[in-house]
């Protein structure tokens, strides 16, 4: 499901296997448990690397388990209790207390791109993979702390029609190129292997996300500084 390892002042959690990394409760469960591990062992100089293995970093919430529900009421309940549950990993990446990286080497898809965007950058391959928000084609809404996350982290309004509107499949030459991710590579490798060079990094976080640190119920004077 997930891994978490531990080089020296870097961490790096891995969504492992070669399936869609879809978030169901299980999960889910076990992000927030190796994140709270990150947190919790967290010293000065401490970066948080996430990275998938396969084709897909994340195809987002498990909408087979959700319809294993078996009506449509209990596959509607089952998403939004997958919803309501992911909400702490969000938080849980706002609130750490180091610079964090997601290495998009597949398709993030939905929560899988939202999982991404909450890290402070976000580098990808150019030759392979896909950042898409598909809920205007399934006709699903988005949650509260979703949208806030996409208003504060992606500034320009025209990205944020094309992605949530259009349902644009963003590659990652055009994800460089409109600022949603820092850095586009030719290759897998070439992503994995990109370092962080962070000389001076004292920003404090949650004070740039002021609305969705609101809605995420998140204090200023928790874990507000992140530096190297």
């Amino acid at each position: 499901m997930c891994t978490l390892e531990k080089r020296g002042n870097l961490f790096i959690l891995t969504l492992t296997g070669e399936d869609q990394h879809r978030f169901n409760p299980d999960l889910i469960s076990s992000l927030l448990d190796l994140l709270s591990q990150v947190k919790a062992q967290a010293t000065s100089g401490s970066v948080l690397i996430t990275l998938a293995q396969g084709k897909f970093f994340s195809y987002g919430f498990d909408l087979d388990w959700a319809q294993a529900a078996g009506s449509e009421r209990g596959a509607a309940k089952r998403l939004q209790d997958m919803a309501d549950l992911f909400k702490p990993v969000i938080a849980t990446l706002l609130s750490l207390p180091m610079p964090s990286i997601a290495a998009i080497t597949g398709h993030a898809v939905a929560a899988g791109f939202t999982l991404a965007l909450s890290h402070d950058y976000l580098i990808m391959r150019k030759d392979r993979g896909i950042l898409w928000m598909p809920e205007v084609d399934i006709a699903v809404t988005l949650p509260d702390y979703i949208n806030a996350l996409f208003k504060e982290k992606i500034g320009d309004a025209s990205v944020r029609r094309d992605l949530f509107l259009r349902g644009l499949k963003m590659k990652g030459d055009e994800a460089e190129k409109r600022g949603v991710v820092k850095a586009a590579y030719d290759g897998e490798a070439e992503v994995r292997e990109a370092s962080w060079h962070g000389e001076v990094y004292a920003e404090i976080r949650k004070g740039l996300y002021p609305q969705l640190s609101a809605i995420l119920g998140l204090s200023h004077k928790v874990y507000a500084i992140a530096r190297l």
